[in-house]
């Protein structure tokens, strides 16, 4: 009985696990381009109390074991890349990735993130940022003297010369991908880092290979949908309840094999 104790204690600390990571999903509902977590679980060792195929007579063996199983862990947390809904907004710097592919960042200390948010502003050297001022890289410039910006699917940055009326190119947007992009490590702030689980960055253009293709007046939203949330966050809290009947359950029968001795 006391195995029972430990056993629905593992089941009430995973579902803990589960409630915080769809707590984390819901709280993301409405954050551009972000990314669902998946909680992922796995049963741990077993005690074997009489081994499977075990002998009963000289010529018969039982068809099954006695295992008793000692609870659930945490074996993991998969972010979920799925394409979330994109939105029209008329912003001609909100850019949506429709496809595979992230925007590259250039962090403050120089480091490279990636993002699937592409709500992009112009700083005060005309540069292209993110919402926190981090430089989309390839870094593009916005001079003073053009209007009606246009990025194209391919990625190429132009617009008109107020002056000449002639259109330039300011840049070419490039894009990342990764073999395994679920190994990548979230930092926060919509931004991913490079690790030896996601593979090193694989760079190129809008359209060609893999990569998707860029809309720009359009934004990516949170690709987590709210009513399945609600129904994971009921389950694990059901579940959580049952685990804790198991150790009351557990807690009386011990009770009553205490009070046996009076």
């Amino acid at each position: 009985m006391i195995r029972g104790l430990y056993t629905a204690a593992t089941g009430m600390n995973s579902q803990q696990s589960q409630i915080d990571v769809t707590s984390n999903n819901i709280a993301n509902v409405n954050t551009l381009g972000f990314k669902k977590d998946r909680a992922e679980f796995q049963d741990l060792m077993y005690e074997t109390l009489n081994y499977t195929a075990g002998q009963t007579s000289e010529t018969t063996r039982n068809p099954t074991g006695i295992d008793v199983g000692m609870g659930v862990r945490v074996s993991g947390v998969q972010k979920s890349f799925l394409q979330g809904d994109l939105k029209a907004t008329g912003n001609p710097l909100d850019i949506a990735i429709e496809g595979n592919g992230f925007f590259r960042i250039t962090m403050p200390d120089g480091e490279t993130a990636y993002t699937r948010s592409g709500a992009f502003k112009v700083n005060d050297e005309g540069a292209i940022v993110n919402a926190n001022g981090y430089r989309l890289d390839p870094e593009i410039v916005i001079p003073d003297n053009v209007i009606k910006l246009t990025i194209g699917k391919d990625g190429l940055v132009t617009a008109t010369d107020k002056a000449t009326e002639t259109i330039v190119t300011l840049g070419q947007i490039t894009m990342s991908d990764f073999i395994n992009p679920a190994g990548l490590a979230p930092i926060g702030e919509s931004l991913f880092k490079e690790t030896e689980a996601s593979g090193a960055a694989l760079e190129g253009n809008p359209t060609e290979n893999q990569f998707g293709n860029l809309r720009q007046g359009m934004i990516e939203l949170s690709n987590v949908k709210l009513v399945n949330e609600m129904v994971d966050l009921i389950t694990a809290q059901r579940a959580y309840e049952a685990n804790s009947k198991a150790i009351t359950t557990t807690d009386e029968m011990l009770d009553i094999v205490n009070r046996l001795k009076r």
